[in-house]
């Protein structure tokens, strides 16, 4: 029987607690106790908009890869969605009306395309040019970003009058999605449970640990490996097409020069937090669900003290937290291994 949630992540519960409790009595506003729902809603936002992706972020982890292109593949998915609409359906668009279900779901689908296609561009590039996972995604993360603004340019010169760097978002379904902030909460929780049973009660999930340990133990033991990173892959670029949609949604714009920019470290911060391993093979869904909450917390915490110019400094405490992480990881990993720490 499987304990709920390991040590460190019980330790995570209570640094999101003292958070909230810091902040509280910091806050010259006292936000969280005058305005406790509003509060609320705006962590649960950003939360599930970072969660939804760093799920696909701890596969990718936990196989043993890295990709340091989410952030870019969030521009581009939500680019591809926006211009998709207005090639369908570009007097609704360019008239900020509604372009009708259809084609909110093929822009929806096209986007998921593309993320299924740039996560088996990574695959080929790891598996058969035989590029280290930080080369293959560092490169999709400075192309894809162009790819996408050259997409938007290109797309707003042919279906409207000026050549712009963002297309506007105002369909209804968007407008349902940015108001209604239980949405994204919901397919992050959907995301969550499919992933944490995919990893704790799956072959493939035993094959995705066995390969982020030992990737030639695993080769040796009979597991199709390269198929297993092509799924990791694939999965975290589709998380992240699910992420850009709901950008595209939470701002009413396609802006690819600035839109998720620095988003994959917040990912791959929230799944080390969380526990998950940078070396490959250890990570639990609950732990980046409550590295999640955490950065977004420390984050909010930030905000509602420093209150001007507090996004400045939000890459300087991603930063610090992801230091501390792993620093007490390897500190926890070598307390292990001691002697007197070893059971007789």
């Amino acid at each position: 029987m499987h304990k709920v949630l390991k040590p460190s992540e019980w330790a995570l519960v209570v640094a999101v607690l003292l958070a909230v409790a810091i902040t509280t009595l910091v806050d010259a506003n006292h936000s969280y106790f005058h305005r406790p729902v509003e509060s609320l809603r705006d962590i649960a936002r950003n939360a599930s908009l970072l969660g939804i992706f760093s799920v696909g972020a701890t596969v990718v982890i936990i196989s043993g890869g890295i990709d340091l292109s989410l952030g870019s593949m969030i521009a581009l998915s939500a680019t591809v969605c926006a211009t998709t609409m207005l090639a369908l359906a570009p007097q609704q668009m360019t008239a900020f009306k509604p372009v009708g279900w259809w084609v909110v779901g093929a822009a929806m689908v096209a986007s998921l395309a593309a993320g299924f296609c740039v996560g088996s561009l990574h695959a080929w590039l790891v598996t058969a040019i035989r590029l280290p996972p930080f080369i293959a995604t560092l490169a999709t993360l400075v192309g894809l970003r162009s790819l996408a603004r050259a997409l938007c340019e290109g797309a707003t010169s042919v279906f409207t009058p000026t050549k712009s760097a963002l297309v506007n978002v105002s369909d209804p379904v968007f407008r349902t999605i940015r108001e209604n902030v239980w949405i994204p909460v919901g397919v992050f929780a959907v995301l969550a449970t499919i992933t944490w049973v995919l990893l704790t009660r799956t072959v493939l999930g035993r094959h995705i640990h066995a390969l982020g340990s030992n990737e030639q133990a695993a080769r040796l033991a009979g597991i199709r490996t390269d198929r297993v990173k092509w799924f990791a892959y694939c999965y975290a670029a589709m998380t992240a097409s699910i992420a850009g949609i709901f950008y595209a949604a939470n701002e009413s714009v396609a802006a690819p020069v600035n839109q998720g920019r620095g988003h994959e470290l917040n990912a791959i911060a929230a799944a080390v937090v969380g526990g998950s391993s940078l070396s490959g093979g250890v990570g639990t869904v609950p732990g980046t669900i409550l590295g999640t909450i955490f950065l977004r917390v420390v984050i909010d915490a930030v905000s509602k003290i420093i209150k001007t110019g507090a996004d400045v400094y939000e890459g300087l405490i991603v930063g610090v937290v992801v230091v501390l992480a792993v620093a007490l990881g390897q500190l926890g990993s070598r307390f292990a291994v001691l002697p007197w720490s070893r059971r007789r």
